[in-house]
């Protein structure tokens, strides 16, 4: 005889949702909070002179510093994911890594002078590259395969990210032009502490999977990595102890190592997955997946220009004085997540509508790097109109909507086509080959934002932003062909 047994209710602690996603929203709005808010500061902190409590770095230097470590930090999520799976676990490694994080924003706040800047930075992109890549993972284990409640799940857990990189720019940049610098990496460091006792009260609530690696490193395995990565690694500590006691060392130098790391990586991912072996249509598949990568390469270099060009333009071109109030650079990287709440469901709605009809993944992407191209052109109109310092505060302010309209149109399709492309032994590693193209943009782009200054600005945003355009129109003639070797992916 059978015996029916009823199934366990879903739980439904927040907003319908298991417990679970309230501890992993509030800890991702914390840590978008910091990283966001520290991020808003961080040029101005590096290139204004020392009586404005700045570093006095030469500017250009600043910025590629800051576009680099924008893809130092991408890079790191890629191995951070690794970590997790055959070392940590998705839990221990987002308590790990949201601790880093903290501690590399306290180093900010409290260590002067590019010693704090070089230590602090390093800490928070090992805690980033830990934290960021699987936090969104452990969402996904709350729901059972089957419970339609997932992707409404993620919809608000990406609210939380969005509410943190909102709030974070307007406190931290506050705080920064009225008392000092150090005060907004403070505040930041706090938002993360924050994030980490939201995790810890809460984590009870997360369940079983991900307390362990999932596909844990045997002895063997152990063994053959020590060998693998050893030799290589300890060259690598030797040659950065040398430049380092030796006086060789140069931010500059720095900024080059990231940026070629960031673009040979993908190269040599490209090259390990079509040597393998996979069959026609899979080759084919990634072959079509390479047009798509290199527009979210030209996308991302433009779009995270928001915290280097964007916001010198902001701070130097822009007439910051609002009814007697001055407003702080920093305010405006806080248009794109609002942008984004606005515009997100905008989206949605229309292609819900079109069904059938919406454009496909080649499309959409010739739209985002499109739309960041716009963005740039409007910029190059803004940059005509003013006299000095005197441009309107809405010319940026519209430049980055028309920039967050591609970010809809290309970033939530990257990850799922990614998938929907990778042939069957590379699944897990074709997402994180999606990552790497925002770590080869803002690697690309910490090459290029040196050429800006306010002489050759107009130069800058129009020929950007016109390559930008053009490749969208290209990619979109170009679909037809890309479409045929997708195989029916859309």
């Amino acid at each position: 005889m059978t015996e029916n047994k009823r199934a366990e209710p879903a739980e439904r602690g927040f907003f319908g949702h298991p417990r679970g996603l309230a501890t992993l929203f509030f800890t991702e709005m914390w840590e978008r909070f910091s990283f966001y808010g520290m991020r808003a500061i961080l040029a101005f902190y590096l290139y204004r002179s020392v009586t404005e409590g700045g570093l006095g770095v030469d500017q250009a230097t600043a910025l590629a510093l800051v576009a680099a470590y924008g893809s130092a930090v991408y890079m790191a999520s890629v191995v951070g994911a690794w970590v997790a799976d055959r070392l940590l676990g998705t839990q221990r490694s987002v308590l790990y890594g949201g601790i880093l994080i903290m501690i590399g924003h306290l180093v900010l706040a409290l260590v002067p002078g590019l010693a704090g800047v070089g230590s602090g930075l390093s800490l928070i992109i090992v805690g980033t590259g830990l934290l960021k890549s699987n936090v969104s993972a452990i969402v996904g284990t709350l729901y059972g395969p089957a419970d339609e409640r997932r992707d409404a799940g993620f919809s608000i857990f990406y609210m939380g990210i969005n509410l943190g990189s909102f709030l974070a720019p307007l406190l931290t940049s506050l705080a920064a032009e009225r008392v000092d610098f150090h005060l907004g990496f403070g505040l930041a460091a706090a938002g993360m502490a924050l994030g980490l006792l939201q995790y810890v009260l809460g984590r009870r609530h997360l369940g079983e999977e991900g307390r362990r690696p999932s596909n844990p490193l045997t002895a063997v395995d152990r063994r053959r990595l020590v060998a693998r990565v050893g030799p290589p690694l300890a060259v690598a500590v030797v040659v950065v102890l040398f430049i380092l006691f030796t006086g060789r060392f140069t931010m500059t130098g720095l900024v080059a190592v990231l940026s070629l790391l960031s673009v040979l990586l993908p190269i040599v991912y490209f090259t390990v997955i079509l040597c393998s072996r996979i069959t026609p249509v899979e080759r084919d598949r990634v072959l079509a997946f390479i047009p798509l990568f290199l527009t979210s390469v030209v996308f991302w270099m433009l779009f995270e220009q928001q915290a280097t060009v964007i916001a010198a333009f902001a701070d130097s071109r822009v007439n910051l004085s609002l009814g007697g109030f001055d407003i702080p650079p920093g305010w405006f990287q806080s248009v794109n997540p609002v942008a984004i709440i606005l515009l997100a469901p905008v989206f949605a709605t229309v292609w819900t509508r079109l069904g059938d009809r919406q454009p496909g993944t080649p499309r959409k992407f010739a739209g985002g790097v499109f739309f960041v191209g716009l963005s740039f052109l409007v910029m190059m109109v803004a940059s005509t109109t003013g006299d000095g310092a005197e441009v309107a505060p809405l010319w940026p302010a519209v430049a980055l909507v028309v920039m967050t309209c591609g970010e809809l149109m290309l970033s939530p399709v990257g990850l799922s086509v990614s998938t929907k492309l990778a042939p069957a032994a590379f699944s897990a590693q074709m997402v994180g080959l999606f990552f790497l193209s925002l770590a080869a943009g803002s690697g690309i782009g910490a090459q290029i934002v040196g050429l800006y200054s306010p002489d050759t600005e107009l130069l800058y945003f129009g020929v950007l932003g016109g390559l930008a355009v053009l490749l969208g129109v290209l990619l979109a003639v170009s679909t037809p062909i890309i479409r045929r070797r997708m195989h029916g992916v859309r």
